[in-house]
């Protein structure tokens, strides 16, 4: 994520915040249960974003993760087209063995 992303992400949350504050007055609330509810309701849109960051994490669902996998499976891909039938003959064969 680059520097402009995360500014942007900032204002827009403050953004939000400030909405959600004119609304709940719109709505009747008085100027400190406003706030009280907006501080409340973002502090919930972060606890929530938090629990799927976790559990991206224990999951290992993370987008590091996907491209380490992505390019082990490109090496490994890589490497068997570089195999010659013989090789792959014998790779086979030790493969068929393990499994017995």
């Amino acid at each position: 994520m680059r520097r402009i992303d995360v500014i942007g992400i900032g204002i827009g949350v403050f953004a939000a915040g400030a909405i959600a504050y004119f609304l709940l007055q719109l709505a009747g609330l008085d100027s400190p249960q406003a706030g009280i509810w907006t501080q409340a309701i973002l502090v919930g849109g972060l606890v929530g974003w938090l629990l799927t960051y976790l559990f991206r994490v224990f999951t290992q669902n993370m987008t590091l993760n996907q491209q380490l996998k992505d390019y082990e499976d490109a090496v490994l891909q890589k490497r068997l087209e570089e195999l010659s039938p013989e090789e792959l003959a014998k790779l086979q064969a030790e493969i068929e063995e393990e499994k017995s």
